[in-house]
């Protein structure tokens, strides 16, 4: 009895999977208690008809076990307190293929078709690009990454770009451009070869941030149309160590927009894991064509390398009090919380390490204390000023899904 409760449990877990699969929605998977993440976009339904895997598999960040260390151990040193739930890179490929499987069994006729091994013995890697957002170990980890097929194309910001190129052993790295450099808002242009013509990845920075510590990735996709009239300049693809600067980057050219045409439409997904502040994406809402800011991964915590005077010398993570703010201008469907994992640390930097763990209500109560609402105001009726202003704050999450995605955990966002 115990076995066919357990298997009908099994049965009625796999159906929900493949209900919130069935919706063709991207999945965004945790894979530690920091700030590495898969995410999978499902890809165009052509694609799929023609026999491409399901999804398209972008790895975010890995550093999934062992410890990091910038500079040098004595200086810092990091080590995850929870075991990554999924801990290498052939455990990230399971769980690929898994999604692949259960993806497979929802589409008629494939299941015993060639095209359906795409996903099992087929792939040498379901991993279809990395991006990586800083140099910093934590971000960029040698030892995860260096797991991964070396065919897999690496998107980089320009510092950890060149750090991984002096690997040799990746074939294909290019550095990400700047979103909305010399006006250019348009994020077709961010789809680089090898990337498919309906994904791009940039990178935004903070203006007032000179080490473009503060930056943010932005991966932006269209799905649904995805048959612009594009093409790829007459550029083979890379087998040996792929070139980072800007003017060599393989490019494709595309057809001006109407301002009335919303076909290429993309949505957004923003993934800053120390922060940017809300003034530094002014360029999203008025991108063209259009941007739908699906979720922005930005975390709580506010974390301060501080001086024994009580001196603050760098601010690392701006915490939920931008997040606020930054959510505010984009106001994306989800809010997802990143990078707030508390640490064993060592060396010097651990010495003057100050973090704030706040949480959303904590920022929210902020607000109003700014704005002078705290013990008073709120949404009475009456029309008064205070009860204007706490609704700015509070219209600011309408229609937001704030995730704390722990360790292991996936949300479809649908």
């Amino acid at each position: 009895m115990t076995d066919e409760v357990s298997h009908q449990l099994h049965l009625d877990l796999r159906r929900a999977v493949q209900s919130a699969l069935a919706t063709r929605r991207p999945v965004l998977h945790h894979l530690n208690a920091d700030t590495s993440w898969l995410l999978q976009i499902p890809r165009p339904e052509s694609a799929v008809r023609n026999g491409a895997r399901f999804y398209y598999n972008i790895l975010i960040d890995p550093w999934l076990r062992g410890g990091q260390s910038d500079v040098a151990s004595w200086f810092s040193q990091q080590n995850h307190v929870e075991e990554s739930a999924v801990g290498s890179i052939a455990e990230l490929e399971e769980l690929a293929k898994e999604s692949e499987r259960l993806a497979s069994d929802l589409r008629p006729g494939r299941k015993n078709s060639t095209a359906s091994k795409a996903g099992s013995e087929a792939d040498e890697t379901l991993i279809d690009a990395v991006a990586i957002s800083h140099e910093f170990t934590d971000h960029c980890h040698k030892e995860t990454l260096l797991e991964l097929h070396p065919d897999v194309p690496v998107f980089a910001i320009k510092e950890a770009a060149k750090l991984i190129t002096s690997w040799h052993y990746f074939r294909t790295v290019l550095t990400v451009a700047n979103f909305g450099a010399g006006g250019d808002t348009d994020w077709r242009s961010t789809s680089l070869p090898p990337l498919p013509d309906w994904i791009g990845i940039s990178r935004v920075l903070q203006t007032d941030d000179v080490l473009n510590y503060h930056s943010a990735l932005l991966i932006t996709f269209n799905n649904r149309h995805a048959n612009y009239q594009t093409h790829q300049l007459h550029t083979p693809a890379p087998t040996t160590q792929a070139p980072t600067t800007a003017s060599k980057r393989p490019k494709r050219h595309h057809t001006p927009i109407q301002p009335n045409e919303t076909a290429e439409t993309a949505e957004a997904l923003l993934y800053t894991p120390h922060g940017i502040t809300s003034t530094s994406l002014n360029t999203l809402p008025t991108a063209s064509p259009p941007l739908k800011p699906l979720a922005l991964l930005h975390g709580l915590h506010n974390v301060r390398v501080g001086t024994a005077t009580g001196r603050t010398a760098l601010q690392s993570n701006l915490g939920a009090h931008n997040g606020l703010q930054a959510q505010r201008l984009l106001r994306a469907k989800y809010w997802i919380g990143t990078h707030d994992e508390v640490k064993k640390g060592g060396g010097l930097v651990a010495w003057f390490l100050q973090r704030e763990s706040l949480t959303l209500k904590d920022a929210v109560k902020e607000e109003r204390r700014l704005r002078g609402l705290e013990g008073g105001g709120g949404r009475s009726g009456g029309g008064g000023g205070d009860g204007g202003q706490m609704d700015e704050v509070l219209e600011s999450f309408e229609g937001v899904n704030w995730v704390d995605l722990v360790n292991g955990e996936s949300r479809v966002l649908v």
